[in-house]
């Protein structure tokens, strides 16, 4: 019965130990967890946890993870059989004043005080002033008294009054506490001096990586809008270009091809300088375009499109299906004499968007460099996507060229 309930008491006590253990990791992790924290000394250790500055808490963190459960036991047995060893030197060295069982408690007492001071000066070092001569003081003092305690408790388990123990080793204790404190207080300095030049330095790190992603930043943007804007003329001075064609040969379609340019004009002003637009703006763009190349190629020219409705409001840069239209135009359509026709679909499954433009042009091989259209439209890809999104040329059967654009759904938005 008796070893029943200590069985349950020391499987409460774990549980409670595991929960703690939890509870502190959780706070590290994130502060706000400290208002799930039981109020009272768990409260008040979590405060003094939320406290520390966010270098010391990752820090504590992973600390804390790494000696979690076993190997925080397997340090703390190490420990102790080292400080076991010791004692029992201390023992072997001066048997007349140190019985064994005295050797080994003063030795793990001094042990764990000291280890427990070091992990507290390790991870609270923003908070620990210059060592100073009352630091000094204290600390000896500090050492003395522990090395008393273990002492009065070997003294009290083998029999003997702490009397006779303080006059048999009370000056061995006094210096054993003068050479340990004179330790602690060295080790004490050089940790805090060490550890906040280390907090120092990994600070400055952490403000210049901030401040080197902050200019990436402004310079992947303003390299993407150097690109629309090198992209924009280009599609303006083409159509414009047709329209003088066929004012100069064919004045009744100039009237048409104008209005449709107008139309163009219209779609494409309020997308133009946009960084995101949805797909079916982005097709009304591409539709209001292919009407303007249809006014002057006219049955040479056909065109549909495939965008399902549960895609039509994610976004993607502005004219990048533009791009791959006039591209299959201008590539495509325009060099052969039948003309041919461009399908423009969109899919998508669990991972990425899919843009696919299709031309039945001239196209019979693969181009061995690309234009400046989708060369700039290659970059504007890598600056918005990164390795995740991708540009893919293929052949179509008999003629023709397929351009693919494959983009991370994950990184794909939606406007409401």
């Amino acid at each position: 019965m008796a070893a029943t309930q200590e069985d349950t008491m020391l499987r409460t006590l774990i549980q409670w130990h595991r929960e703690w253990e939890d509870e502190i990791l959780e706070v590290l992790r994130n502060p706000v967890h400290i208002a799930t924290v039981t109020p009272g000394y768990r409260r008040r250790i979590a405060q003094r946890l939320v406290d520390l500055t966010s270098i010391e808490r990752r820090q504590a963190y992973e600390f804390a993870t790494k000696y979690r459960g076993w190997p925080g036991y397997a340090a703390l047995g190490k420990l102790v059989a080292v400080m076991c060893m010791l004692g029992l030197a201390l023992h072997l060295s001066f048997p007349s004043k140190f019985g064994l069982t005295e050797a080994v408690v003063v030795s793990n007492t001094l042990g764990l005080a000291t280890a427990l001071g070091w992990v507290g000066v390790w991870f609270n070092y923003r908070r620990i002033p210059p060592v100073g001569f009352l630091s000094f003081v204290k600390v000896v003092a500090l050492a003395t008294a522990g090395a008393l305690v273990g002492a009065s408790v070997s003294a009290y388990v083998d029999g003997r009054s702490v009397a006779e123990m303080m006059e048999r080793i009370g000056r061995t204790l006094l210096f054993a506490g003068l050479c340990i404190g004179s330790f602690y207080s060295v080790l004490y300095g050089a940790v805090s001096i060490w550890r906040n030049r280390e907090h120092e330095l990994l600070t400055a790190q952490l403000e210049m990586q901030a401040e080197q992603d902050r200019l990436a930043l402004q310079l992947s943007e303003s390299r993407l809008r150097l690109l629309q804007a090198q992209i924009e003329p280009h599609f303006l001075f083409n159509t414009l270009g047709a329209v003088q064609q066929l004012a100069q040969h064919e004045s009744p379609r100039a009237a048409d091809l104008t209005a449709n340019l107008i139309t163009f004009l219209r779609a494409s002003l309020s997308d133009m300088r946009t960084e995101q637009v949805s797909l079916q703006a982005e097709m009304h763009l591409v539709e209001a375009y292919l009407k303007v190349m249809k006014t002057r190629l006219g049955p040479r020219l056909e065109f549909a499109f495939q965008l399902p409705t549960d895609l039509a409001t994610r976004t993607i840069p502005g004219m990048l299906v533009l791009t791959l239209v006039e591209n299959a135009i201008k590539h495509g359509i325009e060099p052969a004499l039948r003309g041919g026709r461009i399908d423009i679909k969109v899919h998508a499954d669990t991972h990425a968007l899919y843009i696919e433009v299709e031309d039945s042009g001239a196209g019979q091989t693969l181009p061995t460099t690309l234009g400046v259209g989708l060369t700039n439209l290659k970059e504007r890809i890598a600056l918005a996507y990164g390795t995740l999104g991708q540009l893919e040329l293929q052949l179509c059967e008999p003629t023709g060229l397929r351009v693919s654009l494959q983009l991370p759904l994950s990184r794909v938005g939606s406007m409401p």
